[in-house]
């Protein structure tokens, strides 16, 4: 009973495809929202969590429509060639408003008269004196607005006291040199007043935003259309004894498309201190998708796959029956079944309204909080360790079981988030460091969560549970980047708020995680050597 590696890989390109997306997502959508139209945290969060809201709605919809699908293709196929080509061409046409937005933006005197003066990289930006120049500076542009009608004395008193006054207030305290703190929220007073002053060139002209918003919804509903039925493909093909295996080399392929997406944006040019258009990044990823897509169609045919994963049920089911001597039918034992699904379902919510968190804010929190640049090659090691080490992480499930392998992760993901608050500015070894712990346990998590989700389905409903799943996750991070922007618009830490937020989540899961009882696959007893015993064919 070996896994078809090859097969495997090549239903893991939709997770490639997947992942690219959403990487590139999180990394350029809020940006542009927070820096370029002026959008706050609390608004940015909404934007970022609208996909969300489609997804709890269109989630369950599609993976049970695919349940009853029968094309000639297969059940999931359709959707995903149909999801793609959509969600990949209503990407590239982003570029068109990110053009037009960023071009407005550079006829003012935003970027050059300001944030230039401010983040002057041959400036001494640790020194009052510099930032005290930055406020005289920023005052006048202020009082020049007022005077000029541009904006009202209410709103001119409102950014005294909300950015000017807090500011000042800093650097009296502060002596010559601000330290890590100091200086954190004095560039976030700073970051505040460059999004207002964006904000006030977007509502002279809602169109671009607008225009910006009807994309951005076709391409989210497209990807919302693929990812259940994407999901419900491998336990489709592959029996459940090696289904943890299997996932791991989906989380591979998903890792790939993820690192893939960073490296675009980095060859791009993009940099943490610039208002810079990001058309070639949008165009590049969606075209990525489009070939990407072509080879999953020319390499998995789901029919024909399908009727060998039922041929192998057949050939192996009674060692499979003795693997998991505790398996009962679903119909039966469903008190105990529902209480473990409900547990890992509430599990499943908490780790995404902590890990969702700092996803939809990272591109922004990295550069303002810990001036750090997220494509720097410290970061990029982070992620090639962690993708190192998703393939024994998948193996070690087999060994350590999911329920333990996902409570160790979440103590890893724990303890490397809480680590993030106390962090000293511009340490990016140290940094790149936590972003793999973090990293690992998150891989160790999102391995084996989906599989044990699966684990309690009946057979024909992974489609239902896939949506369950995504519903669970989903609706976390609806409420999470609104919620987590909220606490970093009005609480006095501002920005650094996002990793204790993120942390108290994560910690929360490990208490519902031990009381999922339910969803283990009791696995071949061989050694750790033999567990590596993988082939191309089966």
């Amino acid at each position: 009973m070996k896994l078809n590696v090859k097969n495997t890989i090549y239903i893991g390109l939709i997770f490639f495809i997947i992942s690219l997306f959403w990487q590139s997502y999180d990394l350029l959508i809020a940006r542009t929202l927070i820096d370029k139209f002026g959008l706050n945290q609390t608004w940015s969060g909404v934007v970022m969590a609208f996909d969300n809201i489609m997804a709890v709605i269109l989630l369950p919809l599609f993976g049970a429509l695919s349940d009853k699908s029968n094309s000639k293709k297969g059940r999931r196929t359709p959707y995903i060639i149909v999801g793609t080509i959509i969600a990949a061409f209503a990407f590239m046409a982003l570029s068109y408003t990110d053009y037009k937005q960023t071009i407005k933006i550079n006829q003012t005197d935003i970027v050059e008269t300001h944030y230039n003066v401010a983040f002057d990289p041959n400036a001494d930006t640790d020194q009052s004196s510099h930032w005290y120049m930055v406020v005289d500076i920023m005052s006048n542009e202020r009082e020049i607005a007022q005077i000029s009608g541009y904006i009202s004395l209410s709103e001119y008193n409102e950014w005294e006291q909300t950015i000017k006054d807090p500011m000042i207030a800093i650097l009296d305290d502060s002596g010559d040199t601000l330290d890590n703190r100091e200086l954190s929220l004095i560039r976030d007073l700073y970051y505040t007043y460059l999004s207002e002053r964006a904000w006030e060139l977007t509502s002279t002209d809602t169109l671009n935003l607008f225009i910006f918003g009807i994309i951005l919804f076709i391409a989210l509903v497209a990807m919302a259309t693929f990812r259940s039925p994407a999901v419900a493909l491998m336990p489709d093909i592959t029996i459940k004894p090696l289904r943890s295996k299997a996932n791991a080399i989906i989380s591979l392929m998903g890792a790939i498309g993820g690192i893939s997406a960073v490296y675009v944006i980095m060859l791009s040019g993009l940099n943490k201190n610039a208002y810079d258009d990001h058309v070639i990044v949008y165009i590049a990823i969606g075209i990525i998708m489009l070939v990407v897509l072509g080879v999953f169609l020319w390499k998995v045919k789901e029919p024909e796959l399908v009727k060998e994963k039922i041929v192998l049920e057949q050939k192996y089911a009674n060692l499979i029956k003795e693997q998991e001597p505790d398996y009962v039918d679903p119909k039966l034992n469903t008190f105990k079944r529902r209480k473990s699904l409900y547990f890992l379902l509430a599990t499943i919510f908490l780790l995404f309204m902590g890990y969702n968190a700092v996803m939809s804010k990272i591109a922004d929190y990295m550069p303002k909080v810990l001036n750090l640049n997220f494509f720097d090659f410290p970061f990029i090691v982070a992620q090639m360790i962690v993708l190192i080490s998703i393939i024994p992480i998948g193996i070690l499930s087999t060994h350590l079981g999911r329920k333990k392998t996902i409570l160790l992760g979440i103590l890893l993901l724990t303890s490397s988030l809480g680590t993030v608050f106390f962090l000293p500015e511009g340490n990016a070894w140290l940094t790149a460091s936590i972003v793999a712990v973090a990293g690992m346990g998150w891989s160790m998590i999102s391995i084996n969560t989906y599989v044990m989700v699966v684990e309690l389905a009946k057979g024909l409903d992974v489609g239902r549970y896939t949506g369950y799943y995504y519903a669970a996750s989903m609706t976390a991070q609806i409420i999470t980047p609104i919620l987590s922007g909220y606490f970093m618009d009005n609480h006095e830490l501002k920005r650094l708020t996002l990793f204790p937020y993120a942390t108290l989540f994560v910690f929360l899961a490990m208490l519902t995680m031990l009381f999922v009882k339910q969803g283990e696959a009791k696995m071949i007893k061989k050694s750790l050597l033999e567990a590596y015993d993988i082939e191309g064919d089966v």
